[in-house]
C-alpha cells in the first residue's frame, strides 16, 4: 500500500470512532470536527481526506525544497551553481507532486491510461500553444540547442539566456539601439515554440569566437602596401594569444560539430572600392568581447597610420579631376587649352 493511500485509510478510521451500545451514537473529537467542516462546506469525510492530503502533501515538498535550497546556498557560492540546483529541486518536487496527488484523487480510476489519454487529446486541442511551449522546453533540455549562459540569436531577437522554464526562456538583450553587441538592460521573454519555427545561432556553443572583420578604406593616392604592412604586424601582435587559444577550444568542440578551420591566424585583405584602397582586417575575437577588441585594434592602427606621412584614410568627399593634367602621361585626354 502506497504512503498516500495508508494516510487516507488512517484519517477515515479517525472519523469512523464508535462502539455498540447507548453511545455509539455519540461522535468522538475527530467525527464532531468532520460533521462541522462537511456542514460549513458541504464536503464529505472522503473529499476531505484528499484535501487534507493534498495540503499536506503540496507543503511537504516545499518544505523540503526549502531546506535543500537552504543547505545549497549556505555550500555553494557559483550562482549558476544555484541556479541549476533551483531548478532541478523544482522539476523533481512537481514531478512527485503530481504522483501523490494522482494517487489521492484518482484513486477511484479504473482505467488511468485511457482517462490520461483523453485528457492529453483534449489539452492538445485545446492549448496548442503550451503545448507547443512545452514540447520546446522538452527539446531545449534534450538536444540543448542552448543552455543558461548562452548567447544566442533567434529570430529577431538577439540576448544571453538568462532562465529556462516550461513555456518560455529569458534573454537579457543585446545590440538593438545599442552599438555592437552590449547589453540593452531589457529583459526578454520568448516562447519555447520558437525553436521549431525559427533558426537559433549560438554564439558561445563548443567555440566561444567569432570571426570579425575591420575595414580600413584609404585613398588611391595612399602607400597601400606600406599600410597593409602595418596592419599585419599590429594583428599579429594584438591577437597572437587570441588565435592560439581558439585552435585549443576548437579541438574540443570539434568532437560533438564538423568545425574545420585551415588557419586561426589573423590576414589583412585588399580590395578596391569606389572611394579608394579597402584593407580588410580579418580576426578571431572571442564572442562577448567584440567591441573592445575593435576598439584596442583600431587605437594601435591610428597609432601607426599617423606616424607615415604617406598614407591617408579616405572619407566620402568630391573632387574634380583633370585628366589631361592630372592623367597618366600616356593616358591623358588631348588638352582643351591651348598651348602656352
Amino acid at each position: 500500500m502506497s504512503l498516500p493511500a495508508l494516510l487516507f485509510r488512517l484519517l477515515q478510521d479517525s472519523t469512523a470512532i464508535a462502539a455498540p451500545g447507548p453511545t455509539a451514537a455519540r461522535p468522538g473529537p475527530g467525527g464532531a470536527a468532520t460533521q462541522f467542516v462537511e456542514s460549513m462546506s458541504g464536503f464529505g469525510p472522503e473529499t476531505q481526506s484528499k484535501v487534507l492530503l493534498s495540503v499536506l502533501s503540496v507543503g511537504g515538498l516545499w518544505l523540503a525544497r526549502r531546506l535543500i535550497m537552504r543547505v545549497v546556498a549556505s555550500k555553494l557560492d557559483d550562482p549558476r551553481v544555484r541556479y541549476h540546483w533551483g531548478k532541478a529541486t523544482a522539476y523533481v518536487a512537481y514531478a512527485i507532486g503530481v504522483l501523490l496527488l494522482s494517487q489521492i484523487w484518482l484513486a477511484s480510476i479504473q482505467n488511468l491510461g485511457t482517462f490520461l489519454g483523453l485528457l492529453t487529446a483534449g489539452l492538445a486541442i485545446a492549448l496548442k500553444d503550451l503545448v507547443s511551449n512545452l514540447a520546446g522546453w522538452l527539446f531545449i533540455l534534450m538536444r540543448h540547442p542552448f543552455k543558461v549562459g548562452d548567447r544566442i540569436e533567434i529570430g529577431e531577437h538577439r540576448g544571453d539566456v538568462v532562465d529556462i522554464r516550461l513555456f518560455q526562456f529569458t534573454l537579457l538583450e543585446i545590440g538593438n539601439w545599442v552599438a555592437a553587441d552590449q547589453n540593452t538592460g531589457r529583459i526578454i521573454h520568448v516562447p519555447n515554440s520558437q525553436v521549431f519555427s525559427v533558426p537559433v545561432a549560438n554564439y558561445t556553443d563548443e567555440f566561444e569566437y567569432l570571426w570579425h572583420e575591420l575595414p580600413v578604406l584609404l585613398t588611391f593616392e595612399s602607400d597601400w602596401r606600406r599600410a597593409k604592412e602595418l596592419m599585419q604586424e599590429v594583428l599579429d601582435r594584438e591577437m597572437r594569444e587570441v588565435a592560439a587559444q581558439a585552435a585549443h577550444t576548437l579541438r574540443r568542440g570539434s568532437r560533438k560539430f564538423s568545425i574545420s578551420y585551415r588557419h586561426f591566424g589573423p590576414k589583412v585583405y585588399t580590395s578596391v572600392e569606389d572611394s579608394g584602397v579597402l584593407l580588410t582586417m580579418r580576426f578571431l575575437t572571442p564572442a562577448r568581447q567584440r567591441r573592445g577588441v575593435s576598439e584596442q585594434l583600431w587605437e594601435a592602427i591610428l597609432d601607426a597610420l599617423d606616424e607615415q606621412p604617406g598614407i591617408d584614410l579616405a572619407y566620402p568627399t568630391q573632387r574634380m579631376y583633370l585628366n589631361p593634367v592630372e592623367g597618366k602621361p600616356g593616358a591623358r585626354a588631348p588638352s582643351p587649352w591651348p598651348p602656352e
